[in-house]
């Protein structure tokens, strides 16, 4: 019988280039997802790109200047986050 050890992921860093989020795990895997996921990530600057933190012991990533927050569960399983409709005035 074979046992089944469930680890969630952590990240230990992540890259934000023009087209990718792609974040580094512990446990060696690499999980890239389309920048288009965030759209708050998509819209930022390179700089607001590269001012991140680490939260959770690693279980997510947050961008204080632009407030975006982004899981390894999320990268794994999720959906891209879709940008707020403008109500009509």
């Amino acid at each position: 019988m074979s046992t089944v050890v469930n680890i969630e992921p952590r990240i230990k860093t992540v890259q934000v280039t023009e087209e990718l989020i792609t974040a580094y795990l512990f446990d060696g895997r690499i999980i890239s997802v389309p920048l288009a996921w965030s759209w708050r990530l998509s819209e930022a600057t390179p700089e607001q790109r590269n001012n991140f933190e680490i939260i959770g012991d690693g279980l997510g990533v947050h961008w204080p200047e632009i407030d975006e927050d982004i899981s390894a569960e999320g990268m794994l399983y999720g959906i891209p986050a879709h940008k707020p409709r403008k109500l009509a005035v």
